[in-house]
């Protein structure tokens, strides 16, 4: 298989979806790999790196998207890129589908192979959205820490205080990865921190294996109407697997929250849990609303691309190998996570939960690819 490694050209994204180790492995399961020239680079991989692992260079995109049989990427394809892609091309990356009804009708139209990172299920998990979520969850607290200060537009409070001045409180919303990192790193610097979730299993397990700085909460309107007017650092952590997240904090209770308190959705990727969200760039990446600091970058991890490309390669890797062997055919009727991960095929959406969020047919992907 003919497998492209075009350049991320999203705004301020830095990272690279395969390193050069990842391409030496491919070719050594025979299979050819194309890298737009300069992809490694944000990365910091370079060029005469893969060629050294065996990949061949190319300057044009077009004709990496041209030539290739699978394309890896990290982020979505750009309206540029969706042009470029060929019915029953393979497209593997993240993509986010129920945020963005465009990508999603092009993405139709082009009659693509979509195998999206983020819906991948192996027992319940999701292989491919964890190492990203890790990074997140931890970068939520540390881009929170930085937009509290006052010259950034925050109330200047330093998150985890000094002795006999109290530490800052960090409201998180949802107790899965996103949020069981960010509550490790605020209870690192000595934050007060309250994790709200609406699963007593998971409040229990959080409250066993986390510090004594951070209480569990069950989430209710109540709970979280009392906690963001307590808040200086507000974390929107919820998602639902492939459906939009829910809007948990309405614009009306925004107006509950301080004035220089900070929110930071990590969640605005998949249309945000705080109503007022709406994504932004790592080169402008803040805004106010009632005087509260919105940060709503949607791809947080690209910041610390080095760290986020070699936990996502790590993690897509194997995945990647299996279906250039086997053919995404094979490999998703022979592997579970990768049949949960097709959203799309044959111009039809194969992941019921985007077709919910834009009432289009969902079209069962037995429906079109038969297990055999």
């Amino acid at each position: 298989m003919i497998i492209g490694v075009p350049k991320e050209i999203k705004k301020a994204e830095y990272r690279v979806s395969l390193l050069p180790v990842g391409a030496e492995t491919l070719r050594k399961h025979g299979h050819k790999v194309l890298v737009e020239k300069g992809a490694g680079v944000g990365s910091g991989f370079s060029d005469s790196d893969y060629r050294a692992a065996g990949a061949t260079i190319i300057p044009s995109v077009k004709e990496i998207f041209r030539k290739s049989d699978m394309i890896i990427k990290v982020k979505e394809p750009q309206p540029v890129e969706i042009k470029m892609i060929r019915k029953d091309q393979i497209v593997f990356t993240y993509f986010h589908f129920a945020s963005s009804k465009p990508l999603t009708n092009g993405m139709l139209r082009s009659g693509a192979v979509c195998i999206a990172y983020e819906t991948m299920d192996k027992n319940g998990s999701l292989p491919l959205l964890v190492p990203m979520s890790e990074v997140a969850g931890r970068m939520a607290i540390q881009e929170g820490a930085k937009y509290l200060e006052r010259p950034m537009g925050g109330m200047g409070v330093l998150l985890g205080g000094v002795p006999g001045v109290e530490p800052a409180q960090v409201v998180i919303l949802g107790g899965g990865v996103v949020g069981t990192h960010a509550a490790k790193m605020a209870a690192g610097l000595g934050a007060k921190v309250t994790i709200l979730d609406i699963s007593l299993d998971r409040l229990r397990y959080l409250s066993d294996v986390l510090p004594a700085n951070v209480t569990v909460l069950m989430s209710n309107t109540a709970n979280i109407r009392k906690m963001i007017a307590q808040a200086d650092l507000l974390v929107g952590a919820v998602l639902i697997p492939g459906a939009k997240a829910p809007r948990l904090v309405t614009r009306p209770m925004l107006k509950l929250m301080k004035k220089g308190s900070v929110i930071v959705d990590v969640a605005v990727d998949q249309g945000g849990c705080i109503e007022t969200i709406h994504a932004t760039y790592h080169t402008d990446p803040i805004y106010f609303v009632d005087g509260v600091v919105h940060y709503g970058v949607a791809n947080m991890p690209g910041a610390v691309c080095r760290t986020s490309t070699m936990a996502l390669t790590n993690a897509t890797l194997p995945y990647a190998i299996e279906i250039a062997d086997k053919g995404y055919a094979k490999a998703a009727r022979a592997n579970r996570t990768i049949w949960t991960g097709i959203n799309m095929l044959k111009g039809a959406v194969t992941e019921e939960r985007v077709a919910k969020v834009f009432k289009l047919k969902y079209t069962p992907l037995e429906s079109v690819l038969p297990k055999r």
